[in-house]
C-alpha cells in the first residue's frame, strides 16, 4: 500500500489540514482534492471512490470528512483499516469536531499523521502508542526535571544564605565604625562618663542622634556645654548610596517617616521633653511570634538657662512588665520613691540645648498577644503562577499607626502585579520589585483591611514581608505629667512629644 495523502476537508473538497507522504505539488493535492465532492455526487453510498489515477478512502465526521488519497493499487482493507486509526486519532485532540477546532489543532494532528504513516507505508501502531509518542512522556524526563529542580532550590537556598551572611558582615563592620544610640555621651562632671544605651545602627536604618561625651566642668559650676553632632537622614542615606550600600525602598520609607515626625514639633517650650520608642519585630509566615523587643527613652531638652534645675514626674502606667533603668546620673533613690526624673546633685544644672536621655526601659516577648499589627500574606499557587491575599489586623486598638507601609517582594521577570482588590493605595517599585500596599492611618476605627493580587511565582518569593509605621503614641504607657524646677518646686510650662516608629518589623 502506498499512500500518497491524508486530509480534513469540508463538504465542498476546501481542505482544512493536508499531510502529503509522498512528493507532490501544491497544486496537484489541491486539485486531487476539489475533485472528491464532485465524485460524491453520484449518490452511491460506498467509503471509497476511484478515478484513473487514484483511490479516495473517506469517512464522514459530522459536517467533514476524514480523508485518505492512494493508488489504486494499495489493499483496500489496509486502507480501510488505517482510516479508522486515523478516525479516532481526530477526536483526542478535536472534542467538537468543527473548523476552528481542526485549525487550532492542527500541528498536534499533522504530528499524530506522521506516526501513523512514513514515506506513504502505515507504522505497526495503535492509538495509545500514538499517544504516547506525541507526548513524548518519559520517566527518564521526569526524572531530569525533578533533578534540576532540585538543583535550582539548592542552589537559591545557598544564594540565600550567602546574602545573610554578606548583611551580617556588613552590620558587625558599621557596628564597629559607626554607631548611634542613646549612650555615646552623658551630661555633668567626668566620674559621670559611662554607657547608657547601645543602639547599633544597621547600614540601612535611619541614624537617630547621638549624644557626644561632654567636656569637663569648669571651676565655675556653670552648666556644661556639650557639643552635638546631628545627622539628616536623608543625608545619611545618601552617603551610603554613593559609598555602594543598597538601601531598599521600604528603609527609605521608613528613613522618611521617622525623619519627618523626628522634627522638632513647632511650638517648643523652653523645656520639651521626648519619649522615643522603637520596635523589633520577626514573626513566621504561618503564624507565631519569634521575636518581639520595644526600646524606650525619655530625653530632655532644655534651651534657657533658668530653666536647667528642674524634676520630672514620669507616671508608668504600663502592665507588661517593662523593665525601667535611669541614666547613672539620675537620682534613682528618688525615682524609686516618687517616679520624680532628677540629677543626683541637684546643684548641679542639665545642659543647654542638647537632647538628654534620662530613663530608658525595654520590653521583649514571644507572645502573640503583644503584637501591635499581625500581618497574615497567604499565597496560593494557580494555573497562572499565584494568587496572593495578605491582611493586616490592629491587635493594639489604643494604637494609632501613620505612614503603614506593607512591603511585599516579587519574583524577578514576572513582571509587575495585577492587584485586584486593596483597601488604601499601592504602589510598584519595578527597581526593588517591592509592591507596596500604603495605608495613611491603621485605628480603632480602621483595625483591619486587606490586598489580593496575582503574579507569575512560588509562593516562597513573597518573603520576607516588611512593616514600617510610626506613631504619636506610645507602645508602652509612659507618661510625663509634670516638670518642676528644683529651688522652689513650682510648675514650669513644657512641651512633650512621643515618637513610636520600627526598627525592624519583618514576617518571614
Amino acid at each position: 500500500m502506498v499512500l500518497l495523502a491524508s486530509a480534513v476537508c469540508n463538504k465542498s473538497g476546501k481542505a482544512i489540514i493536508s499531510r502529503q507522504f509522498v512528493e507532490m505539488t501544491r497544486s496537484r493535492i489541491e486539485g486531487l482534492l476539489a475533485a472528491f465532492p464532485k465524485l460524491m455526487n453520484t449518490g452511491k453510498q460506498h467509503t471509497f471512490v476511484e478515478t484513473e489515477s487514484v483511490r479516495y478512502v473517506y469517512q464522514p465526521l459530522e459536517k467533514l470528512y476524514i480523508l485518505l488519497i492512494t493508488t489504486k493499487a494499495s489493499n483496500i482493507l489496509e486502507d480501510l483499516e488505517t482510516l479508522r486509526l486515523f478516525a479516532k486519532v481526530i477526536p483526542e485532540y478535536c472534542h467538537n469536531m468543527e473548523e476552528a477546532d481542526i485549525v487550532e489543532q492542527s500541528f498536534s494532528l499533522i504530528f499524530a499523521f506522521d506516526e501513523i504513516v512514513a514515506l506513504g507505508y502505515r507504522e505497526n501502531v495503535n492509538l495509545a502508542q500514538i499517544r504516547t509518542f506525541t507526548e513524548m512522556d518519559s520517566h527518564e524526563e521526569k526524572v531530569f526535571q525533578a533533578v534540576r529542580q532540585t538543583q535550582e532550590k539548592e542552589a537559591i537556598d545557598h544564594m540565600r544564605r550567602k546574602a545573610k551572611e554578606i548583611q551580617q558582615k556588613q552590620k558587625d563592620m558599621n557596628r564597629g565604625t559607626r554607631s548611634a544610640g542613646y549612650g555615646q555621651g552623658g551630661f555633668g562632671s567626668s566620674s559621670y562618663k559611662s554607657d547608657f544605651i547601645s543602639m547599633d545602627t544597621a547600614p540601612v536604618e535611619p541614624p537617630k542622634p547621638s549624644y557626644t561625651q561632654v567636656s569637663k566642668p569648669s571651676a565655675t559650676g556653670k552648666a556644661l556645654k556639650l557639643s552635638t553632632k546631628k545627622k539628616d537622614v536623608d543625608t545619611f542615606v545618601g552617603q551610603l548610596e554613593s559609598e555602594g550600600e543598597k538601601v531598599s525602598s521600604s528603609n527609605k520609607a521608613v528613613s522618611s517617616s521617622v525623619s519627618k515626625i523626628a522634627t522638632p514639633a513647632a511650638n517648643q517650650e523652653s523645656i520639651h521633653v521626648i519619649v522615643e520608642e522603637k520596635i523589633a519585630l520577626t514573626a513566621g509566615r504561618d503564624g507565631g511570634l519569634e521575636n518581639m523587643e520595644i526600646h524606650g527613652m525619655v530625653k530632655l531638652k532644655i534651651t534657657e538657662d533658668k530653666y536647667t534645675r528642674v524634676r520630672i514626674n514620669v507616671v508608668n502606667n504600663d502592665d507588661k512588665g517593662i523593665q525601667i533603668q535611669t541614666h547613672p546620673n539620675i537620682d534613682k533613690k528618688l525615682f524609686m520613691a516618687s517616679s520624680c526624673v532628677g540629677l543626683k546633685h541637684p546643684e548641679k544644672p542639665f545642659p543647654l540645648n542638647t537632647d538628654i536621655g534620662v530613663l530608658k526601659w525595654r520590653f521583649q516577648t514571644q507572645d502573640d498577644s503583644f503584637m501591635p499589627l499581625s500581618i497574615n500574606c497567604w499565597p496560593s499557587e494557580s494555573s497562572n503562577g499565584c494568587d496572593v491575599n495578605i491582611e493586616y489586623e490592629l491587635e493594639k486598638p489604643e494604637l494609632e499607626l501613620e505612614n503603614v507601609i506593607i512591603s511585599i517582594p516579587c519574583p524577578s521577570g514576572a513582571g509587575s502585579p495585577v492587584v485586584g482588590e486593596c483597601d488604601g493605595d499601592y504602589s510598584y517599585d519595578t527597581r526593588n520589585r517591592l509592591l507596596q500596599w500604603n495605608l495613611p492611618v491603621i485605628d480603632a476605627s480602621n483595625k483591619s483591611g486587606s490586598m489580593e493580587f496575582s503574579i507569575n511565582g512560588h509562593p516562597d518569593d513573597f518573603f520576607p514581608v516588611n512593616v514600617s509605621f510610626v506613631s504619636k503614641k506610645p507602645y508602652c504607657d509612659i507618661q510625663i505629667t509634670d516638670v518642676r524646677l528644683v529651688d522652689d518646686n513650682q510648675s514650669v510650662r513644657y512641651s512633650d512629644e512621643v515618637i513610636f516608629y520600627v526598627e525592624k518589623y519583618e514576617i518571614v
